[in-house]
Parts: structure tokens; sequence; C-alpha cells
């Protein structure tokens, strides 16, 4: 017990004494004013209620309540030890001296709450205002930097939200009011701050108030509201951030420092998909894993995922040593039950693979090694080939060699009908798994993505570098749109398409419309503080093997029933595996031309027929 909380301790107890005994005493001097101090009654009666109260409150918690944060709960735990305090010394009194002294007791129980809850709340609004009896006033407004905050969201998130800010030291700021949709709550005063309006009256209060600060206190409105206040109030504010989800909030784990700023991901307008965790624990404890390109934006994120499932040994494998040994080191200070093994190698080594898969006979493999960057593949299509082509055949007939139970291939929705070498690889990666489905225990799968928000070669690195050197952000096309994704998303989607596989499926997260790629660079630019009119937008035109619209299954590949929520499943759709071979073994005495034409003519051919695995 540290010497601050002892001193707390005989405060609170020296201080209820007297609460107590002047309660005691002026419940008797105001039926009796010229009663004896030292009646026997009186004392024993005291005595009681004095003992009861400590042992109550002690027995109870009490004294090791936060005063400064003290509600409802506080107010009920005072009321309560009261109240069994007075009923104590009514049955003292009872048998001790045959009579109840009811009129003395109700007046000591009125008095006793009085005092015992006003000395707490004085303390707690001493605490949160000092003696200011204007406590909004309370911050240095003549700070520049002084921040005059609107709170959206007047529920429980926000009152809290609001009680913190008020009680940091730190954040120099004056809380403006709450804005509400609530009609009954509009222009009442919750936890002493107004609340002014509604969403729709945003932009007035922020101009009418002089707001330079907005926080979304909305943690568990869906995620297409959430997006539709931030693009209303990112025009008039540049300072807008938003608390973390529900979940955060639920283990009170709310802090002024968990307020972030909006980021790209909240205006995705769909709520992030949630997976089978229970399914995945159950396949992934205990075994060996394999994830290859465990260095890259997504196998990394695959790893780190995998390693919550306790499996029994995870292979790191990739081509760049910097990027496992990061990963490596970063899972290694996790302190893991996990045994982390990296290896260095190429998928395009295929004795090298077959020695690994061999040696480490892993239970899944999740194939994330390749080259997806389009433009830099058009002018490289041997290399396109020979890493997403070559490469997944290596590891899937080392798979099958090794009996492998489930073989997931990360693929892309460029694979569907696709005008590039990068999307026709891909789909041919598809094809050879899907072939070597057909006859081998290991359950091969593919899992198709939109664009990944943030992963290397995305959009939305380019974008905030090129707002940091001050602009032009550069867009292809206005009408340009593609599905995002963040990381964590995809990587739980190959997770779980693990658990679902039955041999030949390509899976695909249903990520609600597709974003226009300038809608997407305009929202940037105002998440970064500034304006079109400071940043501005500049059309490059389509690159070379870009699509202006992505689909993430064709026509003939669509089932209209989900396989999972949100999870849905392509039909396989026939084609020649021989061809497939063909170009395989034919490929290094093709010119890059021929490579490109004949791959983008494979990959778009197809047979109405539907096939095993759909």
């Amino acid at each position: 017990m540290s010497a601050a909380y002892k001193m707390r301790l005989m405060l609170l107890i020296v201080i209820d004494s007297v609460i107590v005994s002047f309660s005691i005493y002026m419940s008797h001097f105001f039926l009796n004013p010229y009663f004896t101090v030292f009646d026997r009654t009186m004392l024993v009666s005291s005595i009681t209620l004095l003992l009861a109260h400590h042992i109550y409150s002690s027995f109870l918690g009490m004294y090791k309540k936060k005063w400064r944060y003290a509600s409802m709960e506080e107010l009920l735990g005072i009321l309560f030890v009261v109240s069994l305090s007075v009923v104590t010394t009514a049955v003292v009194q009872a048998v001790g001296f045959g009579n109840i002294y009811e009129r003395a007791l109700t007046i000591t129980w009125l008095l006793h709450i009085i005092f015992i809850g006003g000395v707490r709340f004085a303390w707690r609004y001493y605490n949160t205002y000092g003696i200011s009896v204007k406590p909004n006033l309370k911050r240095r407004e003549e700070n520049p930097d002084h921040k005059r905050t609107l709170i959206i969201g007047a529920g429980a998130a926000g009152r809290m939200l609001a009680r913190q800010m008020r009680d940091s030291k730190s954040v120099d700021t004056t809380i403006i009011g709450f804005v509400d949709d609530d009609v009954k709550a509009h222009n009442l005063v919750i936890s002493g701050i107004r609340v002014i309006g509604g969403t729709s009256m945003i932009e007035y209060i922020v101009r009418e108030y002089d707001v330079n600060h907005v926080v979304i206190a909305m943690p568990s409105v869906e995620r297409e509201r959430i997006k539709d206040i931030i693009n209303q109030t990112k025009n008039v504010v540049n300072n807008v951030q938003t608390l973390p989800m529900i979940e955060d909030i639920a283990l009170g784990n709310v802090s002024i420092s968990q307020i972030r700023d909006v980021q790209i991901e909240d205006l995705l307008g769909r709520e992030p998909v949630e997976l089978d965790i229970d399914s995945i624990k159950s396949e992934i404890k205990d075994r060996t894993v394999m994830v290859t390109g465990a260095g890259g934006s997504i196998g990394s994120e695959i790893c780190r995922q995998l390693v919550n499932f306790k499996p029994e040994r995870l292979v790191l494998l990739g081509h760049g040593e910097n990027s496992i040994y990061k990963i490596h080191m970063e899972l290694t200070q996790l302190g893991l039950e996990t045994e982390l093994i990296p290896v260095i190698a190429d998928v395009q080594d295929r004795e090298r693979i077959f020695q690994v898969v061999d040696e480490y006979a892993p239970s899944y493999i999740y194939h994330a090694a390749a080259h997806k960057h389009v433009p830099l593949m058009e002018a490289n299509p041997k290399e396109a080939f020979k890493n997403n082509v070559l490469g997944t055949k290596n590891v899937s007939e080392a798979a099958d060699a090794a009996g492998v139970k489930t073989f997931v291939l990360v693929s892309t929705d460029k694979a569907v009908n696709p005008p590039n070498v990068m999307g026709a690889t891909k789909r041919m990666a598809e094809m050879v798994i899907q072939s070597l489905s057909k006859q081998s225990a290991t359950k091969f799968v593919a899992v198709r993505f939109g664009n990944v928000l943030g992963s290397r070669g995305s959009v939305i690195p380019l974008f905030k570098r090129q707002i940091e050197a001050g602009g032009p952000v550069t867009v292809t096309h206005p009408e340009m749109t593609r599905y995002f994704m963040t990381i964590p998303e995809a990587s739980r989607l190959v997770l779980q398409a693990g658990t679902l596989a039955r041999g030949g499926e390509i899976f695909v997260l249903d990520m609600g419309e597709p974003v226009k790629i300038v809608d997407l660079a305009r929202n940037l630019i105002h998440l970064s503080g500034f304006k079109e009119d400071e940043i501005p937008i500049e059309f490059s035109g389509i690159r070379p093997g870009e699509k202006m619209y992505e689909e993430l299954l064709g026509e003939d590949e669509v089932h209209s029933e989900p396989v999972f929520p949100k999870i849905l499943i392509g039909k396989t759709v026939e084609f020649d595996a021989r061809e497939v071979l063909s170009v395989i073994d034919h490929h290094s005495r093709m010119s890059d031309g021929e490579l490109r034409e004949v791959a983008i003519g494979l990959a778009n051919a197809k047979d109405e027929k539907e096939v095993v695995g759909s």
C-alpha cells in the first residue's frame, strides 16, 4: 500500500467520521435543541453508525473509488452504504433500548447522504474544473493552437470523450457543444455541454462558433453513415478525428490518446468483414504453416494474423532477405510459442522449393509471392510469367508431392477478363492450381482481391507522397473505378478460404460498390488538411494494360448465394489444361510480345461448361 493511498484513505475516513458524527448530532439538535450531548442512546447510536459506515464503505469498496470520475454508480453506492448504516443503527437501538428513534434516524439519513455525496462530488468538480465557475472557459483560448471542438454524437461515447477532454491537463481545448440527430436532445445540456443541433447543421455550427476541430464519437454507427458525416465535415474543417470502434469502448479502452485522425478506410462506405475466427483456429493450431512472399504487405499481414492461432511452426519464405528479416524480427519480439523459421528462397527455383516443402512438411501453404505492378509487368512479361505462373506451379506441385492439406493462392480481380500481362499470368496461376486440384489429395483454392489499401504499389502511398511534395496528385482517368479492401481484411479472407476449401474454388470478398480513384484522391487531399486549389489533381491518361473498371468474377463464374457471409464462391470454368502446360513448356522460346499475346488470349478463353469444384 503506497504512502499516497494511505494518506488518501485516512483523509476519507476522517472526513466521513466528522460527517457521520455531525449528521447524528444535528438530527437530535433539530428535534430537541436542549438535548444532552452525552445522552447514552445518542452515544451508542453514534458509535454504531460510525462503525457501520466504515465497515460497509470498506466492504463495498467506496474508499477505493476514483471520485474524480464519480457517476451514478458511485451515487448509488453512497445511498446503499448510508441506508445499511442507518438500518444497522436502528436494529441496535431496538435491541439495546427497546425503541427506534425514527425521526432522528430519518434526519440523520438525509444529512448523511447530502454531506457524504456533496463532499465526493465537490471533490470531483474541483479536480475537473478547479475553482472556475465557467468550466468551458477554463482553457487558454489565447493560445493559437487552442482547439474549439465540436463532438458529433451525444451518446455514451461522446459523453465519455467530453469528460476525458475536460479532465485532461495536456489538451488545450474548449468543447463548443454536441451535435446529435436525436431531436429530443436538441438545446438540452448533457454533462454540462449543450446539444446545439443535428448533423444537417454541421456547416452552420462550424462557421457560427468558429469550430476548428471535430471529433466523431459514433463508434457503433454503420460505416456508410460515418462516411457521409466525414464527407460533410471535412469540407468545412481540416482537423477531423474519430473514436475507435465500439469493441474498444466496451472494453473501457477509450482515452484521449486513442482519438485518431480519420483514415482513408473510413471512407470506403462499408463495414469491415468479420470472419469465423474459431474455424480458422481449429485448423491452424499446433500445425506447421508456410507463407510464401512472407515479407510482402499481404504475406506479412497473413503471418501476423496466423500467429494469433498458435501454429506449431510458421515458415516465412521470401526472396528478399531484408523483408524476411523485418517480419521475422517483428514476430520474434512478441514472445510467441510458435517456432518461426525464416527461409530465403525464390519460388522460381523449383529444386529449392521442393526441398523446403519436403523438409518442413506444412499442413497449409499460403502462396502470396507474386509480381503485381501492372505497368511494370507490361514492360517485363517474361518476368511476370516466371514469377506468377512458374512460381505458382513449383510451389503447388511441391505441395502436392509433400501431401500438404490445403494450398491457398493469393490472386487478384485483375485475373478477370485480363487485358494485361499481370492479370493474365495470375489467371494462368489459377488455372495451374485448378488443374492440379482435379488429381491431387491437396485442396487447392484461390482468393481474389480488389486493391488493398496501403499495400506496396497501391495508389494510397503514391498519393500521400505526392501530397507531401505539394502536388499535383496524378489520377489516370476521372471515371476509373476500383474495389478496395484493407490489408487485415485481405489477410483474413486468405485464412478463411483455407477453412472453406473443398478444392478448385475461387473465393471473392463482397467489397460493396467500387470507388472512383479520383474521389479517393480528393478524400486523401482533404484528410491531409488541404483543399483542391492547394493540391491540384491532374489526369495522366490510362497506362498500358490498365482497365477502366475492375471485375471480381466473370459473368460465367458467379454463384448468386454467398458461401459465407460476405464471401462469394466462383464457379470453376472449363479450360484446356494442355494449352496451359504447352505455354509453360515453350515460354522461354517466345518473344516478350508473343508471350504477352498468348498469355492474355489463354486467360480470356472460356468454355460455358461448368465443372467439378463449383
